[in-house]
């Protein structure tokens, strides 16, 4: 897999005597969790992963020297049912995923380190991960943290179109990946889709609403893409990786110096 996780940040190139010298209590170790599923006739099946690769490479080359900020191994399958029936998804049940991920936190636990993020650049792992920074805090004490996607980006220039329903395939991934792996994204290969229009607000929304309907990508677009790749460009990739990495970097810090506050 293509890196951008820079050398010495990346846990698993430490030997145990090394992570047997990092300080516990501060040490904050980083799980990227991510899947390998159809990205469109356009992008690769990895492209989740890559970018959660690339934002948070980016954002670990910011982090102060001084801290102890490590990325962990990514964990590559996700629950990713939403696109079968698109040959190239490996999809693992929501028990699977959330068992793996609970067992790296059991490890990580009995090892006395404290600290651990669950930084998830997939969709369909969201509500998975929310579930366990909550367990795994509270069955092994870990002050564990949830950190998603782009972390507040602003993606200046994005239509409201694209920002609202270009979750899949669409301008933002074909950006990244032109400006960090352009090798990998078949740029005769654009077909545009949305699950819904900003302009027809629906009391029933696909995601993000009171009401939200459940839905598989075959039912809705036949090419697998969930937006309009067609705009992306390799300048505004660049662009908005570097501002996601630089909000990435800044909440690690915070998260390394967290104690949570009782305020009367």
């Amino acid at each position: 897999m293509k890196t951008w996780i820079p050398e010495a940040r990346n846990f698993a190139y430490l030997t145990w005597k090394q992570v047997d010298a990092l300080p516990r209590a501060s040490t904050l170790l980083v799980l990227p969790t991510a899947a390998i599923e159809q990205h469109g006739p356009h992008l690769p099946l990895e492209t989740d992963t890559l970018i959660n690769n690339l934002l948070l490479g980016k954002a670990l080359a910011l982090v102060p020297e001084e801290l102890h900020v490590f990325a962990l191994p990514p964990v590559c399958y996700g629950k990713s049912n939403e696109h079968m029936g698109f040959p190239g998804t490996l999809s693992v049940r929501a028990e699977t995923f959330m068992a793996v991920v609970r067992d790296v936190g059991a490890s990580i636990a009995s090892a006395g380190f404290k600290k651990l993020v669950l930084y998830n650049t997939h969709g369909g792992n969201t509500s998975l991960v929310d579930v366990l920074a909550r367990d795994l805090r509270a069955e092994f004490g870990l002050r564990t943290f949830s950190l998603f996607g782009s972390a507040g980006a602003t993606f200046q220039g994005l239509s409201a179109q694209e920002r609202t329903y270009g979750f899949h395939a669409g301008e933002v991934e074909t950006a990244y990946l032109l400006h960090a792996a352009p090798e990998l994204v078949h740029r005769g290969e654009y077909t545009a889709n949305y699950i819904a229009r900003v302009e027809r607000p629906d009391p029933i929304n696909p995601e993000g609403s009171s009401a939200n309907f459940a839905w598989l990508t075959r039912d809705i677009a036949p090419s697998g893409v969930l937006g309009d790749p067609s705009a992306a460009t390799a300048e505004n990739g660049e662009r908005w990786s570097n501002e996601a990495a630089a909000s990435i970097a800044k909440l690690l810090a915070a998260m390394v110096h967290f104690e949570p506050r009782h305020v009367a």
